[in-house]
Parts: C-alpha cells; sequence; structure tokens
C-alpha cells in the first residue's frame, strides 16, 4: 500500500472545491477530484497535473446512491484506502428562499445534497477511512448555519435563507453526531467555513477568493492525531454553534 496521503474532495471541478485539492496537491498528496459532470471532472484534472498534483477522476453525484457506491469502488481499486475526505459538494437551491413563500422541493433539494449527500458519501468512504493511519473528515459547512450569529442583533448572516442556512445548520448537528460515534476512533471529524467567498455557489458576489476560503479546510485536513474533533471552524478560530 502506498505510503502517500490520499484524499478525496467532492464537489472539486471548480471554485473551493478545486482550490482544496489544488492545496492538498501541493502538499504531495493524491487528491480525487470528484465531481457530478465528468467532463468537467477531467477538465479539472487536466488542470491539477498541469501544476504539478497526483490527482486522478471520480465521478460522483452525491444524491446518487450508485454513483456513491461506484465511487468507493474507484477509491478502493486505485487506492485501497482513504486518509482524507473533504464534503465540499453543495447547492444553495436559489435565491430567494423566505419561509413564508419557499418552494418545499428548494429546501428538499438542499437537504439531500448539503445534508444526506454528507451522510452517504461519508458512510460509503467510512471503510477505506478505516485503514488510513491518521483519517480525517472535513464537512464545508457555513457560518450562515450558526443560531448563535443568525441570532445575534448586528451580526451579518446573509439573506434570509430557509433551505440553504439551515441545511448548514443541519450539517453542523450531523458532524458533532459523527463525533460522537467516531470518539473512540482515530478519526477526526470536524466543520469548516470558508467564509464569503466568489463562486458560482453566489454568482461570484463574495469578497474572498476560493483559494482562502480553502485555507480551512486543509488545516482541517491536516490536523495532528491529538486535534479537535466534533467542532466548527473558520479562519479567525472557532465558529460558535
Amino acid at each position: 500500500m502506498s505510503e502517500q496521503t490520499i484524499a478525496l474532495v467532492t464537489g472539486a471541478n471548480k471554485g473551493i472545491g478545486y482550490e482544496i485539492a489544488a492545496g492538498l496537491g501541493a502538499l504531495g498528496w493524491r487528491v480525487g477530484v470528484a465531481a457530478r459532470n465528468e467532463e468537467r471532472c477531467e477538465s479539472a484534472v487536466a488542470k491539477l497535473h498541469a501544476a504539478g498534483v497526483d490527482a486522478f477522476g471520480v465521478p460522483l453525484d452525491v444524491t446518487d446512491d450508485a454513483s456513491v457506491a461506484a465511487a468507493a469502488e474507484l477509491l478502493e481499486d486505485r487506492a485501497g484506502r482513504l486518509d482524507v475526505l473533504v464534503n465540499n459538494a453543495g447547492i444553495t437551491g436559489g435565491m430567494p428562499q423566505t419561509p413564508t413563500t419557499v418552494d418545499l422541493d428548494t429546501v428538499r433539494a438542499a437537504v439531500e445534497t448539503n445534508v444526506i449527500g454528507v451522510i452517504r458519501v461519508t458512510n460509503a468512504m467510512l471503510p477505506l477511512l478505516r485503514r488510513s493511519a491518521s483519517p480525517r473528515i472535513v464537512n464545508m459547512s457555513s457560518s450562515v448555519g450558526s443560531l448563535t450569529r443568525q441570532t445575534t442583533p448586528g451580526t451579518e448572516t446573509g439573506p434570509i435563507a430557509v433551505a440553504y442556512a439551515p441545511s448548514k445548520t443541519f450539517l453542523n448537528a450531523v458532524t458533532v453526531q459523527y463525533a460522537r460515534e467516531l470518539r473512540d476512533t482515530n478519526i477526526l471529524i470536524n466543520a469548516a467555513c470558508p467564509g464569503y467567498c466568489a463562486t458560482d455557489l453566489n454568482g461570484f458576489r463574495g469578497v474572498r477568493t476560493p483559494q482562502q476560503g480553502a485555507a480551512i479546510a486543509i488545516h482541517l485536513a491536516t490536523l495532528p492525531d491529538d486535534g479537535p474533533t466534533g467542532r466548527f471552524f473558520e479562519d479567525a478560530g472557532e465558529v460558535p454553534w
């Protein structure tokens, strides 16, 4: 079995996910670039190769059981284990999302991708992660999922978004439950907020670059064995629940 660290990043064909893959690859890691669109996936892999990253494509739709199972089989065949999983794939569901007028399908889609998709992928990859000496899971969340910040007067938490923001609160809670179940293992799992980055997700309205947004995920992916688990972080430190 290769001693090279193996990582899988979902939604890695563009934006923050791509920059996470690039950052981990710059460490000398081998990175699985997971994405729904195979053409965009391979384009991202080619770009990473040109930058000297040892990357390979992983077709993956986090909302599809068969696709996720096939991705786990591919990782099994290509690497034999997984050291780091970054659950980055996500959607906003589109705006506006006022509670009194939202289309319920918008809420369902956000939860299916941002929460259930993370559970689906994590569970499929856990057997491979358990083979690692220092397994790490990073769930890409958002500070808009912080109930503390959402209810603190004067705190900027973006527009009302009854699908997207609660899906990240849900993801944070799921992260805590995994940490509780896995507390007697060597798997560390944490949630990360990349900040308001200019990406497709927000129509490039963000004020941070995708590379800046990737930094916290890279930090949590490289935690020491005695690092934290079941917590929520941004560049400035811990984010309140």
